[in-house]
């Protein structure tokens, strides 16, 4: 059998980078100047809040122009950022923050009413803001006094602070545009964009002003552009990276020690988005699952990558460990077998069965497209690839950071298409007015997602980044995600 059109393109890109790649520089990257960062993906700019889904570019700079009431620090940790400090009081319902002196972009100070009035706007907002469907336990948000600010829930949310962390909650003021984050911007140089640190109003004066290597030169380009850059030494960081373009960075063969693959916590697996035809009954869906080879699918990308059957990773707040489907008791040598006699019987009487799967493109999406669609050619089932977002598709990849530690994310993301049973059992602990309710609410609801086999794991998601020595501030983490004011480790 030749190759497939979209195998075949995968190897041209591969070949023609590895082409260039071949005439590198080798001298040494200079630890002078900004830090040159490149963002794949889209010219970054300010978020766009009628967007349902941020693109990378957006997050990261408006992570760094801008930042919310806290924010991540390189570790993935929370660090004040609007707020200077905050109290939890009331049981985990009412959360209290201290502004600290910040200034808007035009020098005007931030205020408490403003701050309220945009966060107010981007909870209301649920159709361009993913973050707000899980923010639906704040109650209020008032202004106490100038400096201070009072979140009430409804019901208790403990990882409140890592959603308040994310790009899509940062404050953007409208005009002038942008926030009072990290950092300013300052020039366009090119297809890139020089950002210099914001100065603190509270500095002393007689302070030396930031040096040319605290500043950032950030672009947006296409992977294989971005790779390039680096392996040449013309850039300090590539950031934003996913499995789509992973082969790439194999084929132009870094550094080890400039690669590095971030432990994201998330989902990475195909949604049933069409509950009819094969996919009609749960044994069916069963049988999808088990006929992948996860382990081999895993080594096939990366020895760094964790493959997964469970669509919760660790029990979280969920009140038991994950639930496991009932298709993970079968030994994994005999689990195609067993997919291939109930494919069988379909068969008989129906046909061979066709299955579209959305997954992306680039020559990461051909990877898995070439194990998964193997895997179900083996079992009788007739695979055939469509673009990612294709709404005639039966599966489609999800691939996602998450950006809290709840069960309930989880679930909800996973649930494309569940039964009933498990969107009634998501709701009931969304609803939940005490963490033990929740928890058990969650338990059940993660029971009826794994025996409905409404979402079928396959891994952990794959973040990568390429990252030069000198940003000795960089550190790999569970939300993937690396601020611009937390690279080099002598500043900031």
């Amino acid at each position: 059998m030749s190759p497939s059109p979209s195998l075949r393109r995968a190897a041209t890109t591969i070949v023609a980078l590895v082409a260039l790649i071949a005439t590198a520089s080798c001298g040494r990257r200079p630890d002078v100047g900004p830090v040159v960062a490149s963002v794949i993906g889209a010219a970054p700019a300010l978020a766009d809040r009628t967007r349902t889904a941020l693109p990378t570019g957006e997050r990261v700079l408006t992570d760094a122009l801008a930042e919310g009431l806290v924010r991540f620090d390189a570790a993935g940790q929370i660090e004040p950022g609007v707020a200077e400090r905050w109290i939890v009081t009331d049981e985990g319902m009412s959360y209290i923050f201290r502004l600290r002196n910040a200034r808007w972009p035009d020098g005007a100070p931030v205020r408490a009413g403003e701050v309220v009035a945009l966060l107010r706007r981007q909870i209301a907002a649920t159709s361009g803001n993913e973050i707000a469907p899980y923010l639906s336990a704040v109650s209020s948000i008032v202004e106490m006094t100038p400096e201070v600010i009072e979140i009430e829930l409804s019901r208790p949310r403990p990882d409140l602070l890592k959603l308040f962390a994310q790009p899509e909650l940062a404050l953007v003021r409208a005009r002038p545009a942008g926030g009072a984050g990290p950092f300013r911007r300052k020039e366009e140089r090119g297809t890139a964009l020089l950002l210099v640190p914001a100065l603190d109003p509270d500095r002393d004066p007689e302070e030396a002003r930031p040096a040319p290597e605290d500043e950032v030169l950030l672009r947006g380009e296409r992977a294989a552009s971005a790779i390039v850059r680096f392996v040449e030494r013309e850039s300090d960081l590539v950031t934003g990276g996913t499995i789509a373009d992973w082969p790439l960075v194999q084929a132009a063969n870094p550094a080890p020690a400039n690669i590095r693959i971030d432990p994201a916590a998330g989902l990475f697996g195909l949604a049933v988005t069409r509950r009819d035809g094969f996919l009609a009954d749960a044994a069916n869906r069963a049988a999808v699952a088990q006929a992948i080879d996860r382990a081999d699918l895993a080594t096939g990308v990366s020895p760094e990558w964790t493959a997964r059957e469970t669509v919760l990773p660790e029990q979280l707040d969920s009140a038991l460990a994950p639930a496991v489907p009932l298709w993970t008791t079968i030994p994994a040598e005999q689990r195609a077998a067993a997919a291939r006699a109930v494919v069988a019987r379909w068969r008989a009487t129906n046909g061979v069965p066709r299955l579209g799967i959305a997954l992306p493109g680039g020559p990461g999406g051909t990877l898995l497209w070439a194990r998964i669609a193997r895997d179900l050619y083996a079992v009788g089932i007739r695979p055939f690839r469509l673009a990612a977002g294709d709404p005639t598709a039966d599966l489609r990849l999800i691939d996602r950071v998450a950006p809290y530690d709840s069960a309930r994310w989880y679930l909800a993301e996973a649930c494309v298409a569940c039964d009933a049973n498990a969107a009634a059992a998501i709701e009931a602990a969304r609803l939940a007015e005490t963490l033990p309710l929740r928890a058990q609410a969650l338990a059940t609801a993660d029971a009826a997602l794994a025996n409905d086999v409404a979402f079928i794991p396959l891994g952990r998601p794959f973040r990568w980044s390429l990252v030069a020595l000198r940003l000795r501030q960089w550190q790999p983490n569970t939300r993937a995600w690396h601020p611009l004011n937390r690279l080099r480790g002598d500043t900031n």
